[in-house]
């Protein structure tokens, strides 16, 4: 019997973890012909997130979770979840009930056909604004025309992954992390669904305007040096609209002598330049903090619990005392 893994990073989700976890057992206990397992992981929750989850561990077998140390973000949660699922394949899906575990089914059933990511896109959003939806197709469009791999609009972490695709994205290990552009990255045989997102069940989404700004400009600087290549030929043209300016203004008054008037227009020059040079210049660190802060090298994430830590323990008392037993048995 194969063994899916559902991957659930949480954050503060005690309004809708409950419901979560019903509406998951309801929806793999019709899918008895394969074996589940339900990963947890909580990113670091301030409220009773964990102490849910907790009661379901020690009521379903089938519950396992990774507890991280504080909130290192959905992204870093997911590779946790990567790092810890056992299943034959992974199906990530949101804490929030916006993504329709019935779609399980489908995922599992093309799985089987032979694709090894599976992804799920939006083909209707309920509860969101058209401002929202503007700005989420205007960015993806954006980001396709400036990155190297192939962006998939609307296709989010709501997916299912064979195992040779949880195994190369754990090999990926950088700080600021874009999964959505990883999935691209890797390759594999990739198989397109549709859902249509309902709004959350209860409780408030953690996705603030700061996060989704900092989620895109990872997108863009993680995966296309686009952005330096486009200052540096601003600043190239504007080089050459300076030179010519200044060529005239020299013939200009090699012919009919220097005029004090312009401040102004100089003043306007100056500051005008003065931005350019600001802009790239943050550019150019943004690139630049990433490389300083990959430099580090530090783990990715930490652990506060692991719920198979006594297991593994326990596992590893064993060992130890065949290995003493197999030394007195050859001593012998």
């Amino acid at each position: 019997m194969k063994t899916i893994t559902i991957l659930i990073p949480a954050y503060n989700e005690e309004a809708v973890i409950d419901k979560m976890y019903k509406k998951l057992d309801a929806v793999c206990r019709e899918l008895s012909q394969y074996s589940f397992e339900f990963l947890f992981v909580n990113d670091g929750s301030k409220d009773r997130t964990m102490d849910y989850i907790k009661e379901f561990k020690r009521r379903d077998s089938r519950v396992q979770y990774v507890d991280l140390s504080r909130n290192f973000g959905k992204e870093t949660a997911m590779l946790a979840g990567f790092d810890y699922a056992k299943g034959d394949a992974v199906i990530i899906i949101d804490a929030d009930l916006q993504q329709p575990p019935e779609t399980f089914a489908e995922m599992i059933h093309w799985w089987e056909e032979g694709y090894d990511d599976v992804y799920a896109v939006r083909i209707e959003r309920e509860g969101e604004t058209w401002f929202k939806k503007w700005t989420s197709n205007t960015y993806y469009t954006l980001l396709q025309k400036v990155a190297k791999v192939k962006v998939y609009p609307q296709a989010g972490d709501f997916r299912l992954l064979d195992k040779k695709c949880i195994v190369a994205l754990r090999q990926l290990r950088e700080h600021e992390r874009y999964t959505k552009g990883m999935y691209g990255w890797i390759g594999f045989k990739k198989k397109e669904i549709s859902y249509i997102a309902e709004p959350r069940a209860a409780g408030e989404t953690k996705w603030k305007l700061s996060a989704l700004l900092n989620l895109a400009l990872n997108g863009i600087t993680s995966y296309s040096t686009m952005p330096l290549r486009i200052w540096s030929i601003i600043g190239f043209i504007i080089s050459m609209f300076a030179f010519i300016y200044m060529a005239v203004e020299i013939i200009r008054t090699a012919l009919f002598g220097a005029e004090v008037a312009g401040y102004p227009s100089l003043i306007a020059g100056i500051l005008f330049l003065g931005g350019i040079q600001l802009i790239s210049l943050g550019i150019i660190g943004e690139y630049l903090g990433r490389v300083f802060v990959e430099t580090k090298e530090r783990p990715v994430y930490f652990i506060q619990e692991y719920s198979e830590k006594e297991n593994e323990q326990k596992n590893q008392i064993q060992d130890e005392w065949k290995k003493e037993m197999d030394l007195k048995h050859d001593e012998n």
